[in-house]
């Protein structure tokens, strides 16, 4: 009874953050009816089983950022690597600071509207050289819609990703990228004497992709708490629930759902998760969900 209490306040709290601050969608009376827009809507979980303070943009040690300028719809979260906590160095800190980063440039124009590889690249060599040092690494994933050539354009570094889904089939989704299981591919900044001790992956590392989007298309930009404990069906099970929806709130709720069920399966220990299943094909004998902290961009194509 009183997980349940406390899981169903994370739900409620969730769900405002989402309703309140987070799902976006433009002004159809601008729009002209030939460019594609996305409506959005993020939704999340931090690890912790105990109430912990909202922070617009961030959940746990997780991190995401929405934004647009001009002919571009940008989308992007990261995920703090938690070993730095051994430290003393505070996880979250880095993939908050990047992801920021990465929106700030965005709304000032200073980005490649069909290289999101190089905003990543911008955003990460800022860190390096700021004032106060950001230490840690984290994952990326950034995924940028170019309205003049109704273009799909990502990049992604790490474990953190993202899948489209069109006419109930996916079409597109990202290609992990691992140093060995559980050690993913990380933009770092050690603390000083400790860059020969550390994973340290550049942002050209990042894999890039590009496609055409068609109207109703579903984009799912998440991390690994979601893709490590919800099996692709399920996922797509819940994303063609929203195949052309226009409206923010009622992709929010399916937003939430995502967002809910890779919660409560992380936790489940006898559940065979994805994670269970590449732990078993590296040697590893486990089962059950891999507790994490869970972001969830959900968007639509509209055309």
């Amino acid at each position: 009874m009183h997980s349940l209490l406390v899981t169903g306040r994370l739900l409620s709290r969730a769900i405002w953050n989402g309703i309140a601050n987070i799902s976006s969608a433009p002004d159809a009376s601008v729009q002209r009816k030939t460019e594609p827009y996305l409506v959005s809507a993020v939704s999340g979980f931090s690890k912790e089983r105990k109430i912990q303070r909202l922070i617009k943009g961030q959940f746990g040690d997780d991190a995401w950022f929405t934004a647009k300028y001009k002919s571009s719809d940008v989308l992007g979260v990261a995920d703090g690597v938690g070993g730095w906590r051994a430290y003393g160095i505070d996880p979250g800190e880095f993939s908050l600071h990047l992801m920021k980063t990465c929106e700030r440039l965005v709304k000032l124009g200073r980005f490649n509207p069909t290289n999101p590889s190089e905003l990543l690249a911008k955003s990460y060599y800022e860190l390096l050289h700021h004032k106060k040092a950001i230490l840690g690494s984290s994952t990326a994933c950034v995924v940028l819609l170019n309205k003049e050539n109704n273009t799909l354009y990502t990049a992604n570094i790490g474990d953190s990703g993202f899948m489209v889904v069109r006419r109930g089939r996916v079409i597109r989704r990202s290609e992990e990228q691992q140093h060995y299981f559980n050690t993913p591919f990380q933009l770092s900044l050690p603390p000083p004497g400790y860059q020969q001790d550390v994973l340290s992956d550049r942002p050209d590392a990042a894999i890039t992709d590009n496609f055409l989007v068609e109207d109703g298309d579903v984009i799912l930009v998440a991390t690994d708490g979601v893709f490590d404990n919800l099996p692709q069906n399920l996922i797509v099970n819940e994303l063609v629930k929203v195949q052309g929806e226009r409206c923010a709130n009622r992709l929010q709720m399916v937003a939430n759902s995502i967002a809910w069920m890779a919660r409560n399966l992380s936790f489940d220990e006898t559940f065979i998760s994805p994670f269970a299943e590449s732990a078993f094909a590296n040697g590893i004998n486990t089962i059950g969900g891999k507790p994490d902290d869970i972001t969830v961009i959900l968007a639509t194509v509209a055309i």
